[in-house]
C-alpha cells in the first residue's frame, strides 16, 4: 500500500487525477489518499506531491505515530540506499513530518525528533541533507500516515506561466490544471492526444511533457502559429517530450482526422454564450466538437464556464466524472471526464 499526499483543496479532483498513475486510490483524510499500487507516472501528477510506501496508519498524535513506528517491521539496510554507498555503512535517514492544512495542531518538529529517535535506536544514522531514505509522517484531521518516501512529483509549473510563454494571450490556462486534464485524459508515452481548440497550446505543452504525442487545431491562424511557437520553446529542448507534436488551422466540428485514430481529446470550450469565431452559436460549436471527439477517440475531457455533461451524453459519451473548480469570484470552471 502507498500513501499519497494530495495538493490543492479539491481532494476528489486530486484523487481522480492520481488514479491515472495509481490503482485503488481512496481519499482517507483531507489531503491524504491511499493506493494499492503506483507507477512511475506519479512524477507527472499535478495534484499529488508525494507517494510513500505505507508502514501504517494511526490517529493524529506524536505518541501514536511513535508507537506505530516502534511496532513496524523495518529492514535496516532496505532498498533505498544510494548507489555507491558502502554496504557496511548504516543506512542514513531523515524524518519529515507535515500537518496537512494545519488541521491537527501537531508539533511537527517534535514528531520528527521522536520518530528519528526510533530509527536511531534501530541502527539508522541521521542525515538531514542527503539521506538514503526519507520517512514521511503526515498528520491530517484524525489520521496519521507513516511511510517511506517512494516518489515525488516534479514541481516546475512556475516556469511555464501563461504570461511568461513566448506567445501570450489573455485567458491562458494555468499549467497545473492543464497537466491534470491531460492526466485525466490518459496522456502518457505512446498515447496520442488532440486539443481541437488549442489556443496558445497550454494543454498540448503539458501533454508533451508527460511523453504523449500532442496535436492541436484552432480556427484562428494566429493561435496556431502562437501555439507552435510555445510548443517548440517548451517541448523541443525537454527530454521528457518523447512524442511528436504538430498544430494545424482547422474546425473543431470537422477534424481532418480518421475515425478512432486518437487516444484522447481535451479542450477548453469558449466562455460566454457565443463563440468569437465567425459568430457561431456556442451550443452548436461544442456539440459538434463533442461529436467529432467521439468519432476520433474513446476518451475526452471538456472544460467550460458551464457543464457540458448533458450535451456530451446526447452525443454518445458516458460521463465518468464531473468537477467544479473555482477560478475567481466571477468564474468557475466545469471539468467533465468522458469515456
Amino acid at each position: 500500500m502507498y500513501a499519497l499526499e494530495l495538493a490543492g483543496e479539491d481532494d476528489r479532483f486530486a484523487a481522480a487525477e492520481a488514479a491515472s498513475a495509481a490503482a485503488g486510490v481512496e481519499v482517507v483524510a483531507p489531503g491524504l489518499a491511499t493506493a494499492s499500487t503506483i507507477t512511475d507516472r506519479v512524477r507527472n501528477l499535478a495534484y499529488t506531491h508525494r507517494a510513500s510506501e505505507l508502514l501504517g496508519r494511526t490517529d493524529a498524535s506524536v505518541e501514536s505515530a511513535r508507537a506505530l513506528l516502534d511496532c513496524a517491521e523495518i529492514d535496516r539496510d532496505g532498498d533505498g540506499r544510494r548507489d555507491g554507498v558502502d554496504a557496511g555503512a548504516a543506512t542514513t535517514v531523515a524524518v519529515r513530518a507535515r500537518d496537512v492544512r494545519n488541521l491537527t495542531g501537531v508539533d511537527t518538529q517534535r514528531a520528527e525528533r521522536a520518530l528519528g529517535q526510533v530509527l536511531v535506536d534501530r541502527g539508522f544514522a541521521v542525515d538531514l541533507d542527503d539521506p538514503d531514505r526519507e520517512l514521511r509522517a503526515i498528520f491530517s484531521e484524525d489520521t496519521c500516515i507513516v511511510g517511506w518516501l517512494e516518489s515525488e512529483s516534479v514541481r516546475d509549473y512556475g516556469t511555464r506561466k501563461p504570461t511568461d510563454r513566448p506567445f501570450f494571450q489573455p485567458g491562458g490556462m494555468d499549467p497545473m490544471l492543464a497537466r491534470a486534464l491531460v492526466n485525466l485524459a490518459g496522456a502518457r508515452p505512446g498515447a496520442t492526444l488532440l486539443d481541437p481548440m488549442c489556443g496558445t497550446g497550454g494543454v498540448l505543452v503539458e501533454a508533451g511533457l508527460v511523453g504523449a504525442t500532442a496535436y492541436g487545431a484552432d480556427a484562428q491562424r494566429k493561435m496556431v502559429r502562437g501555439a507552435s511557437e510555445n510548443l517548440a520553446a517548451y517541448l523541443d529542448p525537454d527530454p521528457r517530450a518523447t512524442g511528436e507534436w504538430a498544430t494545424v488551422q482547422g474546425d473543431a466540428t470537422h477534424l481532418p482526422v480518421p475515425d478512432d485514430s486518437l487516444d484522447a481529446v481535451v479542450f477548453d470550450a469558449p466562455y460566454g454564450r457565443q463563440s468569437k469565431i465567425a459568430n457561431l452559436d456556442l451550443d452548436d460549436l461544442v456539440a459538434g466538437a463533442l461529436s467529432e471527439a467521439r468519432r476520433v477517440a474513446s476518451r475526452a475531457v471538456v472544460v467550460g464556464d458551464r457543464s457540458w455533461a448533458e450535451t456530451a451524453r446526447e452525443r454518445g459519451w458516458t460521463v465518468e466524472n464531473e468537477f467544479e473548480r473555482r477560478v475567481h469570484r466571477s468564474l468557475d470552471r466545469h471539468v467533465v471526464v468522458l469515456g
